[in-house]
């Protein structure tokens, strides 16, 4: 180790020994952590939190209550651990105001640790199981989702008392060319989307010529259904801020940027802690830890514009200009910010990097494809039982990533398909269940990767008004440089929109196909030559339905309202009850002279209201008989 080296680790460890000592005082003592990322404010984790805060208080107990980040685990929202000495760390899931008090009573004020409530432990013990014991732990391999949930990512002690910034420290030490190397060897592909390698965009820009050089992360998250990114950033800042750091090393930047939409005030919130603290830490600013190294970052918050995503667009919005594409070559590596060369990384690409410096890049390719090393972080969305999180090794099969991490097609229907990679990606059907997420696979499947979004569909979704629905997304979207873009997707829309009201014609699917190839070819960027994946993949795996809609004016998932009609069997209607008229609200429900019920199809809305709440369909279902209330096509 050279003398500066010496002297950055020497920095470093009084850090973390600090960092250290910190926390095993607070290892002494009870302590709850409470999952408050936007997942668990959304369930009320809140006003959990005031309750854990209340009841210690009126126990009159020396416990500490700190907010954490997001486990994974979103369907089990709002969650808590308690660290009680000498029971095992326990986590509980769904927590209430009611089961908060109960905890403070009985556990941290007894030693009755309420099993009943409990999901999991989260260390080995004799009482519990761990979540390493669930089906789902068996086929996840965590490694930028470690920590979330577990740290507070408001407190950078939290992160350096687990060896955050080690790998910085170690970077310093190994040289730019080194860390460059040690990243190319990793074949860390971009998790953005793109999939491009990371190690060569990283060494172009190195070399490239000009100064100053820049980093951006981006964090533009804008695909429907994705929130992998504002999660990490919720839960663990400060593993971005290291890989961002090293990222800027490795090229020799000393400004960075991180791009992050405004929708995300919490993400937001946490990161400008983080960057403060790291500061103060010397960990950011002159000197990085003592080193010849300085590097500081500034947060950009973009405004929501979908096409910012793509990465030259987003350099113009940081510029002060429109947020449009502008041609490549030259790749911002060469060219990028104020015409300097410029690596953007994705949120996840960038918390990779610690992991890869500090266990080493053949440790990261023993995990995952030869092709795809490491692994892939998913937010489980739509109809799948486990909504959430969920990081797996590339190459697991998306029915594993279904069935076994997300549990499975909630309500026991049957499963239709999965849109994976947002609007820019596509929708496959029950046999592609069994490929292997990669990103080479799902390319050749018409699908991409993505950002990480996956939404499952199930037997009620039709096929044709989730491709409208993705379509609409992306021509809303559309920054309108491009006439293929700009025109084409709203003719396709306009195409798409008649097949679900009862207008297509025979000719429409083939015409949506050809101009779905001519947008792929002609438009600029990523977003209009995606755009009709959506609709590409539904023809291609699906293309009954839209026959259906077409030549027999009726909707097989009875979802496109203008192509059904409610109507009540007489033979099934129970003239004793009336529940379906009291929830009907146009008063289109009936009673007829004969008592039995009846819809004027005049006034109907098709709300579904009466399907929902008629009590002898509830038993009908409950026997697996047919259903009272009945959906027939017009």
């Amino acid at each position: 180790m050279s003398v500066s080296g010496l002297k950055v680790e020497q920095a470093y460890q009084q850090l973390k020994i600090q960092a250290q000592q910190k926390l095993a005082g607070l290892q002494e003592k009870p302590y709850v952590l409470v999952g408050t990322a936007t997942c668990g404010r959304a369930a009320g984790a809140l006003n959990v939190m005031e309750t854990f805060c209340n009841e210690i208080e009126k126990h009159q107990l020396d416990v500490k209550v700190l907010e954490v980040g997001c486990m994974g685990h979103c369907y089990a929202e709002p969650m808590v651990v308690i660290n009680k000495p000498g029971f095992p760390q326990l986590c509980y899931g769904s927590v209430d105001e009611g089961i908060a008090a109960r905890l403070v009573s009985d556990y941290l004020a007894n030693d009755d640790p309420c099993f009943e409530f409990a999901m999991a432990a989260l260390e080995p013990n004799d009482l519990f199981p761990t979540f390493s014991d669930y089906p789902r732990g068996v086929y996840e391999q965590k490694i930028v989702l470690t920590d979330c949930g577990l740290i507070d990512p408001q407190d950078i002690d939290h992160y350096l008392a687990r060896d955050g910034y080690t790998a910085l420290a170690k970077a310093l030490d190994m040289g730019p060319d080194s860390v460059i190397a040690e990243i190319k060897n990793s074949k860390l592909r971009g998790r953005g989307g793109a999939g491009f390698p990371t190690g060569i965009k990283w060494e172009t820009c190195k070399n490239a010529a000009g100064t100053p050089k820049y980093v951006i992360c981006n964090a533009d998250e804008g695909d429907p259904g994705a929130f992998m990114d504002r999660a990490l950033l919720e839960s663990n800042p400060h593993q971005l801020l290291e890989g961002l750091t090293i990222a800027a090393y490795a090229i020799g930047a000393a400004k960075g940027y991180i791009y992050v939409r405004a929708e995300y005030p919490l993400a937001i919130t946490r990161l400008r802690t983080a960057i403060e603290q790291a500061r103060e830490k010397g960990l950011l600013g002159e000197s990085v830890l003592g080193s010849k190294f300085s590097f500081d970052i500034k947060i950009f918050q973009g405004s929501g514009a979908f096409v910012c995503g793509e990465e030259t667009a987003l350099i113009a919005s940081i510029e002060g200009n429109a947020g449009i594409p502008n041609n490549r070559p030259p790749f911002p590596a060469i060219s990028g910010f104020h015409g300097k060369p410029t690596i953007i990384n994705n949120v996840k690409t960038l918390s990779y990097v610690s992991h890869i410096i500090n266990h080493g890049a053949d440790w990261f390719k023993s995990i995952g494809t030869p092709n795809s090393p490491g692994t892939a972080v998913f937010a489980l969305a739509g109809k799948v039982v486990g909504t959430g999180l969920a990081e797996v090794p590339m190459g697991t099969t998306l029915r594993t990533l279904v069935y076994d991490v997300g549990n499975g097609i909630k309500d026991d229907k049957n499963f239709k398909a999965v849109q994976i990679g947002g609007p820019s990606g596509g929708c496959l059907p029950e046999p592609a269940l069994d490929l292997p997420i990669d990103f080479d696979s799902l390319q050749e499947a018409g699908a991409m990767m993505g950002s990480g979004g996956l939404v499952v569909l199930d037997e009620d979704d039709c096929m044709v008004e989730i491709a409208r629905f993705f379509l609409e997304f992306t021509q809303h979207e559309s920054c309108g440089k491009c006439t293929f873009c700009r025109l084409g997707t709203k003719q396709m829309l306009d195409i798409l929109t008649d097949i679900t009201q009862g207008r297509g014609k025979p000719e429409d699917i083939d015409l949506l196909w050809e101009l779905a190839e001519d947008i792929k070819i002609g438009s600029l960027c990523a977003l209009g030559k995606t755009a009709p994946n959506p609709v590409l993949t539904t023809i291609r795996f699906f293309r009954s339905e839209y026959e259906a809609h077409i030549e027999e004016g009726r909707c097989p998932a009875l979802m496109c309202k203008d192509l059904i009609t409610y109507h009540i069997v007489p033979e099934k209607c129970s003239k004793l009850c009336d529940a379906c008229i009291g929830s009907c609200p146009v008063e289109a429900v009936y009673t007829r002279p004969d008592m039995l019920k009846a819809i004027d199809l005049e006034k109907c809305v098709k709300c579904d209201n009466c399907l929902v709440t008629c009590l002898t369909l509830y038993q009908a279902v409950a026997k697996k008989s047919p259903p009272v209330v009945e959906e027939g096509e017009s």
